[in-house]
C-alpha cells in the first residue's frame, strides 16, 4: 500500500525575539543629566528619557501592537467628543461675533485639537505656540507643536523653565537640521506671564507703562499631573510596558506566527493499493514507462484537486475494491480524514487575557473598542454600552480643562470675554427618544 499526505510540508526551526519593554523608562542612577543645546552652547536641555529617544520609542511600541494602537485612537476620539465649540455666554449658541469668526477662519481648529489630544493621550503633555500681532495687542495664531520633538530647558535657580526647544531629536538629527528656540510661558500662570511680558494688566487689559518684550511667539505647555514628574510626565498607561503585559501579548503573537509559518496540519491521508496504478495504465493502453509515470502523477493531482479544490462540495468519488482469499476487502483508494488541532489555538485565552490587561491600562472597555481576541466572548447589553460610553466621555473632562488653556488665553487676551469654549460630549440615546445621539455639555445643558 502506498501512502501520501496532503499537503506535503517542510519543517524549519526559527527563533523570534521580542524587545523587552520593562526597562524602557529606567534612568541609570535616577539622576538627570542635561545636554548642551545645538546652536546655543550656553544653554542646556533635559533629555526625554536616558537616551533622549523615549517619545519615539513610545510611538513605535504603540504602533507595533494592534490593541494598543486602537486604544490610543479610541481615547483620542472620545476626548474629541463633538469637537471644540465657541459659544456665546448668554445664549449658549455658537458665536456669531464677526471678529471671533474671522479669527477662526485662520485656524484649523479640528486638526489643532486632534493633535493636542493625541499628544496628551500618548505623552500626557502637549505644547501650543501662540503668535501675537505686530503691536502685541492680539493673539493671531494658535499653532500645535509635536510633543515628541519638544525638549525643556533646565530650570534656573528659582525653578523656572524659560525656554522650549523644538527639533527632530531622533538619531541625533537636531545637530543637522537645527533647533528652534521658543520662549516658554510660566507653567503655573501662562496668561499672567504673557500679560507681564507684553506690559498689559491682566485684569483691565490696559498698558502698565513698562517696556514690553519684542518677542511675538511663546510656547504654552499643558502637563497632566503625574506622581513625581519633574520635567516630562510618565503616562499612567505606560505601566503596561513595565508590568510585562505588553511583552506577553507580543510574545504570544510572535510564537503563534512562527508556529503557523513552520507547521501545517495534514487534513487528509490517502491510501492507494499498489496495483491500482498498473491497472489504470493497462485500461488506457499506456505501456511507455515515461508516460506511465506521467499518468500516475496526473492521477495523484486529480485526487488532490478533488479533495482540496475550491469547489469540492457535493462531489462523489467512485473507487473499486475486491475481496481477497482471506475474506478481507482490499480497496483501490481509501481516504482518511485527519482531525488535527488548529495551530496556535491553545494560546487564545492567553491572548485575550493580555489584551484585556492592555485595555485596562488604557482605560478602555474592550466591548466599546471592539471584539477581544479569543474564543469565548462576553457582550454587554445596549444599555450597558451606553452607560460605559457616557462614563468614558465623562472622564475626559479633566483633559478638556487642560487642553482648553490656550483657547482661554486667546479669549482673555483678545478681550472676547463673552465667548466660552466648550467640548460637548456625545451621549447615545435609547430608541424611545427617536434619535441616535445628542450633544451634552459638561454642565448638563443639551445642545
Amino acid at each position: 500500500m502506498e501512502y501520501f499526505a496532503i499537503p506535503q510540508t517542510q519543517f524549519a526551526a526559527v527563533m523570534a525575539e521580542v524587545e523587552d519593554t520593562t526597562t524602557v523608562f529606567d534612568t541609570p542612577g535616577g539622576t538627570i543629566v542635561t545636554r548642551p543645546v545645538p546652536g546655543y552652547p550656553q544653554e542646556a536641555y533635559v533629555p526625554y528619557g536616558s537616551d533622549n529617544q523615549l517619545p519615539y520609542d513610545l510611538v513605535r511600541l504603540v504602533a507595533s501592537d494592534e490593541v494598543t494602537a486602537q486604544n490610543k485612537l479610541f481615547n483620542v476620539l472620545t476626548c474629541y467628543g463633538a469637537g471644540l465649540r465657541l459659544t456665546d455666554s448668554t445664549t449658549h449658541e455658537p458665536t456669531s461675533d464677526p471678529e471671533v469668526r474671522a479669527w477662526l477662519k485662520r485656524q484649523n481648529m479640528p486638526a489643532y485639537m486632534l493633535d493636542q489630544m493625541t499628544d496628551m493621550k500618548y505623552f500626557y503633555f502637549s505644547v501650543a505656540v501662540i503668535i501675537l500681532s505686530r503691536d502685541g495687542r492680539r493673539i493671531n495664531r494658535l499653532v500645535h507643536k509635536e510633543a515628541c520633538h519638544c525638549r525643556l530647558e533646565k530650570a534656573d535657580r528659582r525653578g523656572r523653565i524659560n525656554h522650549l526647544y523644538y527639533a527632530n531629536w531622533q538619531d541625533w538629527q537636531e545637530g543637522i537640521n537645527g533647533v528652534e528656540r521658543i520662549e516658554l510661558l510660566s507653567l503655573a500662570d501662562p496668561y499672567g506671564d504673557l500679560c507681564r511680558r507684553m506690559a498689559i494688566d491682566p485684569d483691565t487689559h490696559q498698558p502698565t507703562g513698562r517696556t514690553p518684550t519684542r518677542t511675538r511667539k511663546f510656547a504654552v505647555v499643558m502637563r497632566f499631573p503625574t506622581a513625581g514628574a519633574q520635567y516630562y510626565p510618565v503616562p499612567y498607561w505606560s505601566a503596561v510596558l513595565r508590568g510585562g503585559s505588553y511583552d506577553e501579548k507580543r510574545l504570544i503573537s510572535t510564537g503563534k506566527r512562527a508556529k503557523l509559518r513552520n507547521a501545517t496540519s495534514v487534513k487528509y491521508q490517502i491510501e492507494i493499493e499498489r496495483s491500482y496504478w498498473q491497472r489504470i495504465c493497462m485500461e488506457e493502453n499506456i505501456t511507455d514507462p515515461v508516460e506511465m509515470q506521467k499518468r500516475v502523477t496526473r492521477e495523484k493531482q486529480n485526487i488532490k484537486d478533488f479533495l482540496c479544490g475550491v469547489e469540492n462540495s457535493g462531489k462523489a468519488w467512485i473507487s473499486g475494491y475486491y475481496v481477497n482469499p482471506d475474506g478481507h476487502e482490499v480497496r483501490d483508494i481509501r481516504i482518511v480524514n485527519i482531525e488535527g488541532a488548529k495551530e496556535g489555538g491553545d494560546w487564545n485565552e492567553d491572548v485575550q487575557a493580555a489584551a484585556n490587561t492592555i485595555c485596562y491600562a488604557d482605560n478602555v472597555h474592550p466591548n466599546l473598542v471592539g471584539a477581544v481576541p479569543g474564543k469565548t466572548q462576553t457582550n454587554n447589553s445596549g444599555s450597558d454600552k451606553r452607560e460605559l460610553f457616557t462614563m468614558k466621555q465623562a472622564l475626559e473632562i479633566a483633559f478638556h480643562d487642560m487642553l482648553l488653556t490656550p483657547i482661554n488665553m486667546v479669549l482673555w487676551f483678545n478681550q472676547w470675554g463673552h465667548i466660552e469654549p466648550t467640548i460637548p460630549m456625545i451621549q447615545l440615546t435609547t430608541l424611545d427618544e427617536h434619535a441616535d445621539a445628542k450633544k451634552v455639555t459638561a454642565n448638563g445643558d443639551n445642545n
